[in-house]
């Protein structure tokens, strides 16, 4: 009778530890897994997107909730800023007052907000919180916001970026044209001088020659445009011109 009991102890002694896996998994399977930017930098007036994707072992229903919150620097004071459930419930109060909107899509995974007219206030950090019954056990990941003025080193990349794109094809293009046109030109002036008769080679020559006058001429067109989809057309037209 005494060693009966032995096993049996050993027995209730495994209960408690069952239980902890039993809970354990349950943790696993009703979790929700969120994503989020850790850093995002935006400029002054310039529309800025936040994002946040989860992934949930349910099936998505109106119990589904959705909400970011927001921390100044150097402060442990958060506010609401923005409320999903079925609806969009943006704050109508504080610094964000109608300038967050909706982006996301909670069918697609998507909980993504974006801010409008973002200014250097509202540096700080963004936090996303998504909850879909019975999933509910989650990380809340954390987004710092950087907003800067565009300074002046960035508009003169976009200004050297254009002229790369744009002005320096076309520039190509232009000499290339000259020189081909100063040498044809130079080769008329001494048949004329040894009063040359054309054949009807050089006839047809000349039909062609002035066929691409018109194409030069279309080529010095697209050297003036700024910007156009069609330049890039052009000068490709331009290029196989002047290799013929």
């Amino acid at each position: 009778m005494q060693q009966s009991g032995v096993p049996g102890s050993r027995g209730c002694a495994l209960c408690p530890l069952l239980g902890v896996l039993f809970f354990q998994g349950v943790y696993v399977i009703f979790s929700l897994e969120i994503k989020a930017d850790a850093h995002v930098r935006g400029y002054v007036g310039e529309n800025i997107k936040l994002r946040c994707t989860f992934k949930s072992s349910s099936s998505i229903t109106d119990k589904l909730t959705i909400d970011w919150t927001y921390r100044p620097p150097s402060s442990s004071r958060t506010e609401s800023i923005f409320h999903y459930q079925s609806f969009q419930y943006p704050t109508t109060a504080g610094t964000f007052r109608d300038r967050i909107s909706w982006v996301g899509d909670v069918y697609k995974g998507d909980a993504s907000i974006s801010i409008s007219n973002p200014t250097m206030k509202d540096n700080g950090t963004f936090s996303c919180a998504v909850k879909n019954p019975p999933d509910v056990h989650h990380n809340i990941p954390a987004t710092e916001l950087t907003v800067t003025e565009r300074g002046f080193g960035t508009m003169l990349s976009s200004v050297a970026l254009l002229s790369i794109l744009v002005f320096i094809p076309s520039t190509v293009v232009v000499i290339l044209l000259l020189v081909r046109m100063g040498r044809k030109s130079a080769g008329l002036k001494k048949r004329s001088k040894s009063g040359y008769k054309k054949s009807s080679i050089e006839v047809s020559d000349d039909t062609d020659q002035e066929g691409g006058d018109c194409m030069a001429k279309l080529c010095v067109r697209c050297a003036e445009c700024v910007v156009s989809p069609c330049c890039f057309t052009v000068h490709s037209s331009c290029f196989i011109f002047l290799l013929n």
